[in-house]
């Protein structure tokens, strides 16, 4: 015990010592605009590939590659960055996940800052993939620099993969995992793209919701016709939508869907008003649905219109609109099957359909929710180094939001324990306007994950 409290005393010795040069790096990563989705320069993604390579590479990894797979269409996915430091005979091998791609950085009025130029204000870095996931590509950066300055050899095998497409769906990241398995395969694997409870206190994650999307279509006429001559026995398209949409939750907000899964409500729970800051919710807008606010975010579904196609204001006449469609995001919780959450939506809508209108329903994306082991060596390690880099205990929490490629991760590695962490806090506002990283929060986060990969490599056999 001893010693490991002297190495832990060390170890965040040296990473207060690296992190002016850590923070700098991901300042330089920061104003790579490596948006991945498709109407942006993929070279800039590119570009963030060979950043991430060469820091890797510093790291003291010493094979680093840069690869693709195709993605379902055939297409070339973006580029993915892989280095491994092979593990000792019979130690274990840990795989730390991160990505390098971000999302488009919106309106740029609703920035305060240029998205693509990081600043500092207090202890949070401004700009895009500041938090999300630029600063999980650090954390593994980070925390290999830091054991690289203890001096110690390091008895377990270290992957780490940096993908680039994660904000575009991951459409290549099975295919990436069949391709490149042997050089993937670990016993432990940390997903650096989670969130933690609040600054100052830790989370693992141990809960994702599932994602059903898809477009519903109404349709009243075969054509547009004049709203004056035959207003009044014909509704629009846009009015049928709205009242099919409205059938969706029930009075209280709930999602009124038949057969969906609604689990157990959490442990802990959000203070009101803390939620309602976080979120940004209107003075007077009450909340949605019943039961605990964690519960309704990490353990019942959520539905949200997340999308119209419609006659715009601009282009507005004295016309009927023959059709109208919406764009649904369904999360739904562990235990959910997505496909029989999607036969469910669809059926509801169906059968909802206002005045015989024509429904049709064009399905999307699947995801499948997460739910965690929790009492495993694999968590019991990560709770005792996140204890020790914020000292106190860390909380289990669920994340309403969804990560679909863990189910990749859990068809091709079975028996891997998977742990999923993060930079983030309720404050960081990551896919919006001013996205930004605690820098101390990144500190401890550094600090644990050093702490985890000398946990880990005293487990002994397989941690799961």
């Amino acid at each position: 015990m001893a010693d490991d409290a002297a190495a832990a005393s060390a170890l965040r010795a040296h990473v207060d010592a690296l992190f002016p040069a850590l923070q700098s790096d991901l300042e330089s990563l920061v104003r790579i605009p490596s948006v991945s989705a498709a109407a942006f320069d993929q070279a800039h993604v590119a570009a963030s590939a060979d950043v991430v390579a060469a820091l890797l590479r510093d790291a003291g990894l010493p094979d680093v590659q840069i690869l693709r797979s195709a993605r379902p269409d055939g297409s070339p996915g973006a580029p993915a960055v892989v280095a491994r430091r092979l593990a000792p005979q019979g130690a274990p091998t840990v795989l730390l996940y991160a990505h390098h791609d971000v999302q488009p950085p919106g309106d740029a009025a609703t920035w305060a800052t240029d998205p693509f130029e990081p600043v500092q204000v207090g202890e949070r870095l401004f700009g895009r993939g500041a938090a999300d996931d630029k600063a999980g590509v650090m954390a593994h950066v980070g925390a290999l620099r830091a054991l690289a300055a203890l001096g110690e050899d390091l008895a377990v095998g270290v992957t780490v993969f940096v993908e680039g497409e994660e904000e575009s769906g991951s459409p290549s990241f099975l295919q990436f995992l069949t391709d490149h398995r042997d050089a993937l395969e670990a016993d432990v694997i940390v997903v650096a793209d989670s969130t933690n409870w609040k600054v100052g206190v830790p989370a693992l994650t141990t809960s994702l919701r599932g994602l059903v999307d898809g477009v519903v279509e109404v349709e009243v006429l075969g054509h547009a016709v004049h709203s004056g001559m035959f207003g009044g026995p014909v509704l629009d398209a846009n009015t049928q939508l709205a009242r099919l949409v409205a059938t969706l939750h029930d009075d209280a907000g709930n999602v009124a869907v038949d057969g969906l899964v609604v689990g157990a409500e959490p442990e802990v729970d959000y203070d009101e008003a803390a939620f309602r800051a976080d979120s940004g919710l209107l003075d007077g807008v009450r909340l949605a649905g019943e039961g605990t606010i964690a519960g309704r975010l990490w353990t019942k579904p959520a539905l949200s219109v997340i999308g119209i196609d419609a006659t715009s204001i601009a282009h507005a006449s004295n016309t009927i609109a023959p059709r109208a469609a919406a764009k649904l995001s369904l999360r739904v919780p562990p235990g959910q099957d997505p496909a029989a959450a999607e036969d469910a939506l669809r059926a509801h809508l169906e059968a909802h359909a206002p005045f015989g209108a024509r429904v049709t329903w064009k399905p999307g994306e699947q995801g499948k929710a997460f739910h965690a082991v929790e009492d495993s060596a694999a968590m019991r390690a990560a709770r005792a180094a996140f204890a020790t880099a914020w000292g106190t205990e860390p909380v289990d929490i669920g994340v309403g939001g969804s990560i679909p490629f863990i189910a990749d991760l859990l068809e091709v590695f079975p028996a891997a324990a998977i742990l999923v962490t993060g930079v983030e806090d309720p404050d960081s506002r990551a896919h919006g306007a001013n996205e930004s990283v605690h820098l101390g929060e990144l500190r401890k986060v550094v600090l644990a994950e050093a702490l985890l990969l000398r946990q880990v490599a005293g487990l002994s056999g397989a941690p799961a």
